[in-house]
């Protein structure tokens, strides 16, 4: 009997599996996928970059001088390079510590700190990941996260899950709404605690974080509890940063 080729099997119809209908099967892909990749290249541990996907690299940075030196974003530069130094610094650790646990770093997969991120584990030889997420405005490519470990996600919860999930250091670098909406889950999870292991979290840049948040007002009136915050480590030092997490992680 002839095959028919008109006869698929439901999950190669992709009209069902990207409707409203198939949204199940899709959220269940996006989660299954990573995992089972992280499983084959024997990834465990995160160690992971949150940071503006519009701090600008060196040469961005020198276009930009140049165009005006009072653009807002130069105020950036200096993070993007504090990132890659300090995932450079990561990486290396990571590739020859000598405990059980195996750690690679990961960021978003985007462009700026996350690229910057990127770039310093790749070129210290630890494995680099990006995790996605599919935006109208954000196209530019990071060529720096290792082969098999970049994934696009539609879904911005399950994008966090993974973060959250696999994460043993938290960097916090400056940036706009998505960085604040990836620390705030994360300190929501840990004062609920939703995440129940104590991992360290460098907030990088305090002037930066300092102008931004006044935590004493939450203490203030009462809304967050004097410990909510004591396992944040806040600095602008590349070797301190390096050394807490270092620490922690033994």
């Amino acid at each position: 009997m002839a095959k028919n080729d008109e006869l698929k099997f439901s999950y190669e119809e992709l009209d069902f599996i990207q409707s409203k209908e198939g949204r199940i099967f899709r959220v269940l892909a996006e989660y299954q996928y990573p995992n089972q990749k992280f499983k084959e290249e024997g990834i465990e541990n995160m160690i992971v970059f949150f940071g503006s996907a519009r701090a600008p690299s060196p040469d961005i940075a020198a276009s930009l001088m140049k165009d005006d030196p009072n653009n807002p974003l130069l105020k950036m530069a200096p993070y993007y390079d504090a990132a890659e130094k300090l995932s450079y610094k990561l990486g290396e650790w990571a590739i020859n510590q000598k405990t059980k646990k195996q750690y690679a770093i990961c960021t978003g997969g985007g462009p700026g700190i996350m690229t910057a991120a990127n770039k310093g584990a790749f070129e210290a030889g630890a494995k680099s990941i990006g995790l996605n997420i599919d935006l109208p405005f954000e196209k530019s490519s990071n060529p720096y996260i290792s082969k098999g470990l970049n994934f696009n996600f539609k879904y911005f919860f399950l994008r966090k899950f993974m973060f959250a999930y696999r994460s043993e250091a938290l960097i916090i670098m400056p940036g706009g709404f998505g960085t604040l909406d990836e620390l705030f889950e994360v300190l929501t999870l840990i004062q609920t605690q939703k995440i129940q292991r104590d991992f360290p979290i460098v907030i990088f840049g305090e002037h930066f974080w300092n102008e931004l948040m006044n935590t004493d007002v939450l203490k203030e009136y009462g809304v967050i509890s004097d410990n909510d915050l004591d396992h944040l480590f806040v600095t602008d030092s590349v070797t301190e940063a390096f050394k807490h997490i270092t620490d922690r992680l033994q």
